[in-house]
């Protein structure tokens, strides 16, 4: 059974940080991608960043320049790091894992919050 287990979020102020991470609980055997993916109320959940098989990394517009995804590979984790956020980053953040056999694999979500 495969669990992707997110922790690190919270409330912080405009302008602060934060660190997100995902870790995966048994084996997904072939992984193409991981990303993270955002849903504030009302709106659709979208993807904020992704980092692939190779390393290479994509990122929404609206957070370009200011988070970085990264993985240890060894403790198969991602991190999302968080810099200079802002009131428009609240949303719950959802960490993905894409199968090449079994398709998508998704966490619980975590709750960012940033307020002024």
């Amino acid at each position: 059974q495969v669990q992707l287990v997110e922790s690190g979020g919270g409330l912080v102020q405009a302008g602060g940080s934060l660190r997100l991470s995902c870790a995966v609980s048994g084996t997904i055997f072939r992984i193409s991608s991981r990303a993270w993916y955002r849903q504030a109320p009302g709106k659709a959940r979208e993807l904020v960043a992704r980092i692939t098989s190779r390393g290479t990394t994509n990122y929404a517009d609206s957070v370009k320049g200011r988070f970085t995804i990264s993985r240890d590979i060894g403790k198969n984790i991602v991190y999302l790091q968080m810099n200079g956020l802002k009131l428009e980053d609240t949303a719950v953040y959802y960490c993905n894992a894409v199968d090449i056999t079994y398709g998508d694999y998704w966490g619980q979500g975590t709750q960012v919050t940033v307020s002024s």
